[in-house]
């Protein structure tokens, strides 16, 4: 699918969905975006050395009305799973404005391994995940 038009993957998707969804496994983003072959490049490039409970994700944000692209991402950690954290985003509880206003659907797959790694891991590891990617060319939100 790289290299096609936005519009035809899209249908492509949707026709995915209808005939699929049931088997479709829950990392796989909703929509098509350009740069996430480059967002799992960035992320592999992290390794978690300890486990704990705290999970770094991504959430793909909507910036179609700015002139870098339709897409860009919020990095974030949380003791929560990162679907629960972007239900609190969308539902304003400790909401990142970004998030809130613009959070389109949680990026799982490009963080898959950094799940369950103690808080001072994670949040050093989103914040230096949150610069490579902006290092990389991506709009970035949060990585505090």
């Amino acid at each position: 699918m790289r290299g096609e038009f936005a519009a035809n993957i899209e249908s492509a998707l949707a026709a995915l969905w209808e005939h699929a969804a049931a088997s479709v496994p829950e990392w796989l983003p909703m929509r098509y975006v350009e740069w996430l072959p480059l967002a799992y490049d960035v992320a592999l490039r992290f390794h978690k050395t300890r486990r704990g409970r705290c999970n770094v994700y991504l959430v793909l944000l909507d910036f179609a009305d700015r002139h870098r692209g339709p897409h860009g991402v919020y990095v974030g950690m949380t003791q929560h799973t990162p679907a629960e954290r972007f239900d609190q985003h969308k539902a304003g509880i400790h909401a990142a404005g970004s998030v809130l206003k613009r959070g389109i659907e949680v990026l799982t797959g490009p963080t898959l391994h950094l799940q369950g790694t103690t808080r001072s891991e994670a949040l050093r590891i989103e914040a230096q995940l949150a610069d490579a990617l902006r290092d990389a060319g991506l709009l970035v939100e949060g990585g505090h």
